[in-house]
């Protein structure tokens, strides 16, 4: 989110001969700024109730246990917040977002993790029964070695695919070019991201993906897990929240310019999809911009 420049571009201590990288920690607070990385990231925290999570355009407090998924060059950072907990138990899993080659992404099996992939762009963050069931393995994996490590993190990813009641985080999203070529999502992005601030009707993406508006609602049902309104929405939602922070703009320019042709529906939908106004946003995220 924003300039690149306001944030830390982490170099991750990964070589290319590595699969894997996790940490396992246990700590007293988050002192590491808000930065990015090419890398895909998997982040789990138990004891951190109270911490706030920063992902692209989202900022959240986090409950006692949480697990997300952050795609690759996504703004993120954690920081102490309220928490007064000492003993932060954090398990970070760093790979290469080439790691997995298209060719095998493409397979029916892998099916699942490639959409998680695509969706990551977004962060993902799982649910708490999700993060729970995953808890035992995902504390044992620093003590695994060889084919067994690769295996279970492969697997893992697996289970994460498929979990239930996944959100994904920020409504702004990085330039993201490891959707299949082919890809009717892809098109569909292109065709959004090109025109969220003019009028976009249903029938106008059916067509870019070349399906009736019936198979289109299921489509984007499934890939994005929204319909194709709140996708549409989440969209302008997410330039509007970047603008908010980095232009020097009126809310009600930044209303109009993100594809809203009235500062009420602007207003409502904002703060159904960031739980604050647009003036709050602001607020809140210039100071943490200072921060950093």
């Amino acid at each position: 989110m924003g300039d690149s420049k306001n944030f830390l571009r982490e170099i991750a201590p990964l070589s290319d001969e590595d699969s894997f990288l996790v940490f396992d920690r246990v700590k007293d607070s988050f002192d590491f700024p808000v930065h990015y990385h090419p890398e895909f990231e998997i982040n789990f925290i138990v004891n951190g109730k109270g911490v706030r999570r920063v992902v692209g355009d989202n900022i959240e407090e986090i409950d006692d246990i949480e697990l997300v998924l952050i795609g690759p060059n996504l703004y993120h950072g954690w920081e102490l917040n309220t928490c007064k907990c000492k003993k932060i138990h954090e398990i970070t899993i760093q790979f290469h977002n080439d790691l997995f080659h298209e060719s095998l992404l493409s397979r029916r099996i892998m099916m699942p993790i490639r959409d998680m992939f695509n969706r990551s762009i977004h962060g993902i963050l799982f649910s708490k029964k999700t993060a729970e069931e995953l808890k035992i393995r995902l504390l044992k994996l620093s003590k695994l070695d060889g084919m067994d490590y690769f295996l279970e993190i492969t697997s893992i990813l697996y289970d994460l695919a498929n979990s239930r009641n996944q959100r994904l985080l920020s409504t702004y999203t990085v330039d993201f070019d490891t959707f299949d070529d082919y890809d009717k999502m892809k098109l569909v992005y292109e065709y959004v991201q090109n025109n969220f601030a003019e009028k976009i009707t249903l029938e106008d993406v059916s067509k870019v993906a070349s399906m009736s508006s019936i198979s289109f609602n299921r489509f984007i049902k499934k890939r994005t897990g929204k319909t194709f309104v709140n996708y549409i929405n989440d969209v302008r939602i997410g330039y509007a929240a970047r603008w908010l922070v980095e232009k020097d703009m009126s809310i009600s320019e930044v209303a109009y310019k993100s594809g809203f042709n009235n500062i009420a529906n602007f207003n409502r939908s904002f703060k159904s999809i960031k739980n604050c106004t647009p003036s709050q946003y602001r607020e809140d995220f210039s100071g943490m911009k200072r921060i950093l």
